[in-house]
C-alpha cells in the first residue's frame, strides 16, 4: 500500500465532539503549484525532545499536564484521516481487549477537512482528547496541546521527526508514524556511468546524474520530487546537509541568509543550470514514474510509497533495475522528515487515559502491527529491529535515513514565510536568480513577517 508522504494539508478540521481523539495524519502530497507546496510546508511541525523516564513506564498527566493516574474506565472517540479511519479500529480492538474498561470509537475524516476541523474544535472549546496531527498541520495550533509528560522517554523516537512537535521550548507531542525522502536510482544506468553503488557525497551525486545522461542515455539525470508541491520540501535537504538551519536555536529569528544556505542552494541550482535536472518537468499523475521506468530519468527523490508506484509502472522484473539509497553527504546527509504526531489537548477531560493510549500506540510491537495493517512506517526506532522491516532491503534504507532528518518549525508564521521562501526557490530554478540574492530577499521578507514567538 502506498503511503502519502507528509502531514495533512492546510485545510479545515471542523468541530469535534467533546472527548474525542482527533486523528489527522499524512497528506497525499499531490498539489500542483509551488506556492501551495510551500503552504503545506508552512504548517510542518517540530518534533519532541526527550525527557527523563522509561519508555515502558505508565506515567500519565491530567488536564494542563498535571500528573495523574490513568483511570480504570474511559471512553475515547478517535478521528482518523482517510484510510486510517478504516484501518485504525482493527488495531484498537487489541487495545480495548488489553484494557477492558476502555472503549474507543473511530470516525473517518476526509483529508481536505482536516485543518479547519482541528482549529474549529480548539476555538470552540470542544477539543478531542488526542489528535494525530500531520506534521504539516502543527504550525499555529501548538498552544492547544499539553506538554508531553516529564517522565516520557522521547529518546525512543527518531529525533528528526520528533522536532515536528517541539514549540516554544516545549515538547507538545510525539511522532506516531514517519516518512522521509531518499534516492531512487536506476542501477543499470548507474553502472554505465561508472558507479557500482549509490552516490555517497554531493560530488558523487552530480557525477552520477551527469554520467547517466552522457553514458546511460537518460534525458535528465535527476528529478528532485515527484510533484511540484514537494520541490521546496525536498530542497531543504541541501542546506540542512550543509550545516545550515532555517531558524535560530531559540526560535527568535529566521536564518536563510547564511553562507551555508547560499552555498547549498548554489549547488542545488547547478543541477538546473547545467541541464541535469528539468526546471519544468511534466506534472501529470505518473509522469515521474514513467520517465524513470523508460530510462529518461536516472535518479528520483521520493518517499516510501514510491516503490509500489514504480513496480506497478515498470511491470514484472523492473524492481531489479533500481535501488534505494540514503541522501548523499556534505557535512551530513540530512533529509526531510514527514509523517504525523500524537498530541493531547489541554482541554481534554480524559488526558490521563489519552496518554495511556498514546503510550500504547508507541509500543514497538504495536507500531509494527500498525505498519502491517496500514503500511505506516514506525516512529519508534526499536520497531525497525523487527524482521518485518529489518529484512526488507528497501524499507531498511528508510530506517537508516530516518536517523538523519529534520523538519521545519511549527511556528504560526511558517505558512507565510515558507510561501515567500518558495517564491525565491522557484526564481532560482526557473529564472536563474543568484542564490545569494534570493536568500537575501527571502531573509528580508521573513524578517518582516517574524517568527510569531
Amino acid at each position: 500500500m502506498r503511503r502519502p508522504f507528509v502531514g495533512a494539508p492546510p485545510t479545515p478540521l471542523g468541530a469535534l465532539a467533546p472527548g474525542t481523539i482527533a486523528m489527522i495524519t499524512r497528506t497525499p502530497v499531490r498539489n500542483t503549484n509551488l506556492k501551495i507546496a510551500v503552504a503545506l510546508l508552512s504548517l510542518v511541525s517540530l518534533a519532541a525532545c526527550g525527557r527523563d523516564g522509561g519508555a515502558g513506564a505508565e506515567p500519565a498527566t491530567g488536564a494542563q499536564g498535571q500528573n495523574a493516574t490513568a483511570p480504570a474506565n474511559a471512553k475515547l472517540v478517535v478521528w482518523a484521516m482517510g484510510s486510517d479511519g478504516d484501518n485504525l479500529p482493527k488495531l484498537l480492538k487489541k487495545f480495548e481487549a488489553e484494557n477492558p474498561g476502555y472503549s474507543v470509537d473511530v470516525t473517518s475524516i476526509p483529508w481536505q477537512d482536516a485543518a479547519s476541523k482541528l482549529r474549529t474544535a480548539d476555538a470552540g472549546g470542544v477539543t478531542p482528547d488526542i489528535a494525530q496531527v500531520g506534521t504539516t498541520l502543527m504550525g499555529g495550533i501548538t498552544d492547544a496541546f499539553q506538554p508531553v509528560p516529564g517522565d516520557t522517554d522521547t529518546s525512543v523516537y527518531f529525533q528528526g521527526p520528533l522536532k515536528s512537535a517541539q514549540a516554544g521550548g516545549q515538547t507538545v507531542g510525539v511522532p506516531w508514524v514517519v516518512d522521509t525522502r531518499v534516492l531512487f536510482y536506476r542501477t543499470d544506468l548507474a553502472r554505465k556511468a561508472g558507479f557500482d553503488g549509490p552516490p555517497k557525497t554531493w560530488d558523487e551525486l552530480k557525477a552520477m546524474a551527469k554520467g547517466m545522461q552522457a553514458q546511460g542515455g537518460a534525458k535528465w539525470g535527476i528529478r528532485m520530487a515527484t510533484t511540484p508541491d514537494q520541490d521546496v520540501q525536498n530542497s531543504f535537504a541541501f542546506p540542512w546537509s550543509n550545516g545550515a538551519q532555517i531558524i535560530s536555536q531559540d526560535g527568535s529569528k529566521w536564518t536563510f541568509d547564511t553562507p551555508e544556505t547560499v552555498d547549498a542552494y548554489r549547488y542545488y541550482q547547478s543541477f538546473y543550470k547545467e541541464k541535469i535536472a528539468d526546471p519544468n518537468p511534466a506534472t501529470g499523475a505518473g509522469a515521474a514514474e514513467s520517465a524513470f521506468v523508460n530510462g529518461q530519468l536516472g535518479i528520483l527523490v521520493a518517499g516510501a510509497g514510491e516503490s509500489e508506484l514504480l513496480d506497478q509502472a515498470g511491470g514484472p522484473g523492473f524492481k531489479d533495475k533500481y535501488a534505494l539509497a540514503t541522501f548523499p553527504r556534505q557535512k551530513s546527509g540530512t533529509s526531510f522528515a514527514g509523517g504525523s504526531d500524537l498530541v493531547v489537548f489541554k482541554q481534554s477531560k480524559n488526558s490521563a487515559a489519552a496518554w495511556k493510549l498514546v503510550r500504547w500506540l508507541s509500543q514497538p510491537d504495536v507500531q509494527v502491527e500498525w505498519y502491517q495493517i496500514d503500511g505506516a512506517l514506525p516512529a519508534v526506532q526499536s520497531a525497525w529491529q523487527n524482521p518485518a522491516l529489518a529484512d526488507d532491503k528497501r524499507l531498511s534504507v528508510f530506517g537508516e535515513q530516518l536517523k538523519d532528518t529534520n523538519a521545519p518549525p511549527p511556528n504560526a508564521t511558517w505558512l507565510q514565510v515558507s510561501d515567500v521562501f518558495g517564491q525565491q526557490v522557484e526564481q532560482m530554478v526557473k529564472n536563474g536568480k543568484d542564490p545569494a540574492q534570493a536568500m537575501k530577499d527571502a531573509q528580508t521578507a521573513a524578517d518582516g513577517i517574524g517568527t510569531g514567538s
